[in-house]
């Protein structure tokens, strides 16, 4: 009886241990992994979590391994790898569907929910939320209402939903403040700044932006930073404040960077790498396993039924092949995921690239117009001066050396903007024919110089009054013509233009420009539409020009609904051809002729205020001014241009956009505000994201470009003060 007793307590004592060991085990793995964690030891915790992970699956232990799968998730998520935590996540949960729901299930469908929000899938996101809080009520936990309220209005808000998600954030906003909910009330206030945004309430967005900013400085949440940053850019940017949207791009950039190589350095790339490799690895090892077992019963069954031998040998291979093409087909699917995601990634690449390209040429091209403008106008002052006839040589080169670039510049505006897309198609009325005929006259002087006939046919059956933007018409041709004129010497230039149908109210005409000149080699025909193509380096320093021409063409032509065709033979000449749909104007409004000049003598005796901080540019504007007997007071910057404005009476004011401390279009505001009868003209270096319509909107009278022809600059300076004249004597 006494040794009976013994090893009772012997078995007891052994099972007792063994129960022991297996529980310390998961905890040993847990606790090893939160202390890593804890240090930012971050691949030493996936070590040990996947260790407790395999040590589960090995002892049966569903449920323990749905909640270490849990833990894996949440370790991804901090580290911003949603991929991974979507994966370990969405297979904690499938463990646990076969267990009574706990509130370890809805914790996993809510960072389910967080990691798609992070992946952008909102849909999915939403979806994940509303079952973790199916389970949350099922079990009558309440979940902590803030972060469920700016999960619910984060989604919202995704799904254009703005008074909902709006709703949402003010709740989580309207509560007191703690060390727990400052992160979240940071993030409810920079996620109504952004609605504002999308609403173009700049004003209430950056109000909203900063109250995070100060919230965030509480909780040092690097990554929400560098996502408030980013968004006070954006308004800057959109406010026109260039430099202040520079200085918070810049300050994102850099914490983006930061935070990276901060993730990268917890996580161990390399190590993470043969991380995921292992488990890779031991995936395909766990499913040779189960090949090898499922054989091993097949066979096991042939054993036990001889007489079934063949139908069963028959179904066996026939489920092993059903088997390995399921296998082969997931390979493949999981593949062409793959590969699609690295398609989205390059896209993503490719439009960044252009967008990045698109900026710099703006920015570049913009800041070339200011000393440009220098250049012209210093040249404009020396040839008016009446120079020695040993300098008008050295200074009419100048004169066409600042319009060759003054062209240039434009011309890569132009195409930035139309790849851009911040071009937009006219629908206006106008006479096509004596669009066609004022080309005809601005370009006889160059015909004339090369010797060529330069006829113009027009169907005559093609109506008078068409709708249509006769702007990038004119360009069109201005292009096309000014070529075929420049590559054709004692020859023939003829502009066809042909009525195609005309039916329910639209026309379809055809436009030809046909020349005798040089022609087009076979092997450059498709790339003479290229940028900076000109068809050999030969042609480009013999009849000089941009190479950007010909692009223009393309892109304008295709934004109005055509293509262009070309046909070209060395030596015998090229025709460029294209077709163009028009609405036909049934009302016939007459085409209000503006005349191209005005009497320079308004100018005499008018007090002008001229608003420009660039010290070259004023001495330049003012002395162009002074030529003309106009009496010019020059401030250089907006704050006194205000001032002046209110204690002394001008004839027209000159107004710089880009001035230091208030802009040019925020001073303009503020003079009408007390003044709305002064001409107000806009001084602009004119950039990808500015626009003529959008200067005026600020109650500018209208706009002069820099670098300015110094006629045209005449010209809108005089027709502004005879309108504001007539205006007058109307009164």
């Amino acid at each position: 009886m006494r040794y009976l007793l013994v090893f009772v307590f012997f078995i007891t004592s052994l099972l007792y241990s063994q129960k022991k060991e297996s529980s310390d085990s998961i905890v040993y793995y847990t606790n090893l992994a939160n202390s890593n964690i804890s240090t930012d030891k971050y691949k030493d915790a996936l070590h040990f979590t996947q260790k407790a992970i395999n040590y589960c699956d090995k002892n049966g232990k569903t449920e323990d391994q749905a909640i270490q799968y849990y833990n894996l998730g949440k370790i991804y998520y901090e580290l911003d790898k949603y991929n991974d935590a979507r994966e370990s996540f969405t297979e904690s949960i499938s463990l646990f569907e076969n267990l009574k729901p706990t509130p370890q299930t809805a914790n996993s469908y809510y960072y389910l929910s967080l990691s798609n929000t992070g992946k952008k899938n909102y849909k999915a996101a939403e979806a994940s939320l509303n079952k973790a809080l199916a389970i949350y009520k099922a079990l009558n936990i309440d979940p902590d209402a803030d972060l469920i309220n700016l999960q619910k209005g984060i989604i919202y808000k995704a799904n254009g939903n703005y008074n909902a998600a709006s709703y949402c954030f003010n709740m989580v906003i309207s509560k007191s403040d703690s060390l727990t909910s400052l992160d979240t009330k940071a993030e409810a206030l920079y996620q109504i700044g952004l609605i504002e945004e999308i609403n173009n309430r700049y004003n209430l967005a950056l109000n909203y932006y900063n109250k995070a900013l100060a919230l965030n400085a509480k909780n040092k949440n690097l990554k929400q930073k560098s996502n408030i940053f980013l968004a006070l850019s954006s308004v800057y940017d959109s406010i026109l404040e260039r430099s202040t949207a520079y200085s918070f791009l810049q300050q994102h950039l850099n914490l983006k960077q930061s935070i990276e190589i901060a993730n990268n350095e917890k996580l161990g790339i390399d190590d993470y790498d043969n991380f995921k490799e292992a488990q890779r690895l031991k995936k395909i090892e766990k499913s040779k396993l189960q090949n090898i077992e499922k054989e091993r019963n097949n066979k096991f069954s042939k054993l036990i039924n001889i007489l079934a031998l063949a139908l069963i040998s028959i179904l066996s291979l026939l489920s092993l092949s059903l088997y390995k093409n399921n296998i082969n087909r997931n390979k493949s699917n999981l593949l062409l995921h793959e590969k699609n995601n690295e398609l989205i990634i390059a896209k993503e690449k490719v439009e960044k690239a252009s967008q990045a390209r698109a900026d710099f040429l703006s920015t570049v091209s913009h800041e070339l117009r200011t000393p440009l403008n220098a250049i012209n106008g210093i040249t404009h002052l020396l040839l008016e001066e009446n120079p020695k006839k040993s300098q008008l040589h050295y200074l009419s080169s100048l004169k066409f050396s600042g319009n060759y670039l003054t062209t240039f510049i434009n011309e890569i505006l132009e195409i930035n903007k139309i790849e851009s897309n911040k071009v937009e198609v006219e629908n206006i009325n106008f006479n096509l024919k004596e669009l066609l005929e004022n080309i005809q006259n601005s370009l006889k002087e160059i015909a004339t110089k090369n010797n060529n006939s330069f006829v113009l046919e027009i169907d005559p059956n093609i109506p008078d009054n068409l709708m249509g933007d006769p702007t990038k018409l004119s360009q069109i041709f201005m292009n096309l013509v000014n070529n075929a004129l420049k590559f054709t010497k004692d020859g023939n230039v003829a502009t066809i233009t042909k009525l195609v149908s005309l039916q329910d109210g639209n026309a379809i005409l055809s436009f030809a420009i046909i020349d005798t000149g040089i022609g087009i080699p076979k092997d450059k025909l498709a790339t003479v539409f290229e940028s900076f193509s000109q068809g050999s380096v030969e042609i480009n320093r013999k009849y000089g020009g941009t190479g950007l021409g010909l692009t223009i063409v393309k892109k304008l032509i295709k934004l109005m609904g055509g293509q262009i065709n070309l046909e070209s033979t060395v030596a015998k000449g090229s025709k460029f051809s294209f077709e163009l749909e028009f609405k036909v104007n049934e009302n016939q409004v007459p085409i209000e002729k503006k005349p191209l000049t005005h009497n320079k003598s308004i100018l005499k005796g008018r007090n002008i205020l001229l608003v420009e901080d660039n010290k070259i540019n004023q001495m330049i504007t003012k002395k162009m001014l002074e030529n003309k007997g106009v009496s010019c007071k020059v401030i250089g910057n907006g704050e006194d241009a205000i001032e002046v404005a209110k204690s002394q009476s001008f004839d027209l004011i000159l107004m710089d956009v880009h001035l230091p401390g208030i802009n040019g279009t925020i001073a303009t505001q503020r003079i009408r505000e007390f003044d709305s009868n002064t001409p107000i003209i806009a001084l602009t270096a004119i950039s990808l994201y500015e626009n003529r319509d959008l200067l005026l909107s600020f109650g500018m009278n209208d706009v002069i470009t820099k670098p300015f022809v110094p006629e045209d600059f005449y010209d809108i300076i005089a027709q502004s003060l005879k309108d504001i004249s007539t205006s007058k004597s109307t009164l």
